[in-house]
């Protein structure tokens, strides 16, 4: 268990909370940018719905970005409730609270975060 006062605590906790708020807004908004093209060239041109269709598909990308970056705030929720909150689930040790304000739903300490990016 990370060493975390209960104030830095709770304030990890309302900065998790603002983002799966702010999420549930970039989802909503994904949503609809995301929605099926329409095909009738008679509305748009070609080139039109060229565009179109790289929008849809580059909303669809944010969208499940969105929904990855969700489920890590509801796991790092679950793992305050089990008191398991600010430890690398890597190495096991304690995630600094510097980390955490920045990136509250980290998994991953800098170090280990390093490692798996030099290994991709």
């Amino acid at each position: 268990m990370n060493k975390l006062s209960k104030i830095q605590l709770e304030q990890l906790k309302q900065c998790l909370a603002e983002t799966e708020t702010q999420l549930h807004k970039y989802l909503n908004l994904d949503e609809v940018a995301a929605e099926t093209v329409e095909l009738d060239q008679s509305k748009v041109g070609r080139l039109s719905r060229l565009d179109a269709l790289q929008q849809q598909a580059m909303a669809q990308a944010s969208s499940e970005a969105h929904r990855q970056q969700l489920s890590r705030v509801h796991r790092a929720f679950q793992k305050i409730n089990e008191g398991e909150y600010g430890c690398c689930e890597d190495c096991g040790k304690p995630i600094p609270f510097a980390r955490l304000q920045i990136q509250p739903e980290s998994e991953l300490c800098v170090e280990c975060l390093q490692a798996l990016e030099d290994a991709s």
